[in-house]
């Protein structure tokens, strides 16, 4: 499958060394803004052809997919923009908090017969279907508490992960996988309520969850920019638990099984997330598997990120 990547993000650099590894992708060309700095990308990262535009790569007729990198705010025009020049599109997570936004592109997927996929790579990590494999087996009891974390350091306000104009901020960053986690194990949520910290850049700094799902299950999850590096999700049952220190990232993918007082380990081996969700895409595209994240996954994330982000900001 041949991909094009449309930016230069900073993301890629986890994205690119998969998709040159897999035997189901060609990485043929990236676009930048600015034909130097694409001509120089290209070169690093060893991509054949480079594009000082957007709209140019997608006119690339041997180009059959794109990885969208962009900013939170061009996520939904240009995923548009792309399945409407004929590519198959994956793009950053999150597609979007709002709603409207992806009725329109996956309306667009499906009017155009393209596919059209939100890019949360953990998804496609063996570690998590192990952890949905364990839940749905009973491995700890009944389902009735989530407890999610993830954040980092930063304090330039000027990165992009911290402006307003892009929709940056805890929450969209980083608080977008404890949202996904969540809903993975619980289903879709009933209610939510938030809180947040507003920090020096305008965005929230610090993010606080809670969600109610459907059969009594409860989730907490906090996030933030301004935290020391935190990664966890835990699924909590009436009978034990199941821990992960590296839910998201999976580099050391190990699942605790904590029961009875005992601690069981369960270690899997590493595998590239990112080259697992190019392979999905590129196998759906062939029709030779399910597409793992649709529309559906997209809507869900979307109304609870949005609701989250209401009631915590806007109240």
């Amino acid at each position: 499958m041949k991909w094009g990547i449309v930016s230069t993000a900073d993301i890629n650099r986890k994205v690119i060394p998969g998709a040159h590894a897999s035997e189901k992708v060609e990485l043929v060309a990236v676009a930048s803004r600015d034909q130097a700095r694409a001509d120089a990308y290209a070169r690093e990262w060893e991509i054949p052809r480079a594009y000082g535009t957007y709209e140019a790569l997608l006119a690339d007729p041997e180009i059959e997919a794109v990885y969208i990198s962009l900013p939170n705010t061009m996520h939904a025009e240009w995923s548009i923009k792309a399945l409407e020049a004929g590519k198959h599109v994956l793009c950053e997570k999150p597609f979007t908090r709002h709603p409207e936004e992806v009725d329109a592109a996956f309306d667009t997927a499906e009017r155009t017969g393209l596919l059209l996929s939100e890019a949360f790579m953990y998804r496609h990590n063996p570690q998590t279907k192990w952890l949905t494999d364990l839940v749905a087996e009973g491995a700890i009891g009944e389902l009735r508490v989530i407890r999610a974390a993830f954040s980092y350091s930063l304090y330039d306000v000027d990165n992009i992960r911290l402006r307003t104009d892009v929709e940056g901020g805890a929450l969209m960053d980083v608080g977008c996988y404890c949202v996904s986690g969540s809903r993975l194990l619980g289903g879709e949520p009933v209610a939510v309520h938030g809180e947040a910290w507003v920090g020096p850049s305008g965005t929230d700094w610090t993010f606080g969850g809670l969600l109610r799902f459907p059969n009594d299950i409860v989730a907490t999850f906090d996030c933030g920019t301004a935290l020391p590096n935190r990664d966890e999700l835990e699924a909590i049952g009436s009978d034990g638990s199941l821990f992960l220190d590296d839910p998201w990232h999976c580099v050391n993918p190990v699942i605790e099984l904590r029961r009875d007082g005992e601690v069981e380990r369960i270690e899997l081996e590493p595998q590239d997330s990112y080259r697992l969700e190019l392979e999905n895409v590129s196998d759906a595209i062939r029709g030779e598997a399910e597409l793992l994240l649709g529309r559906e996954d997209a809507m869900g994330q979307a109304r609870t990120l949005e609701a989250l982000h209401d009631d915590a900001l806007r109240g």
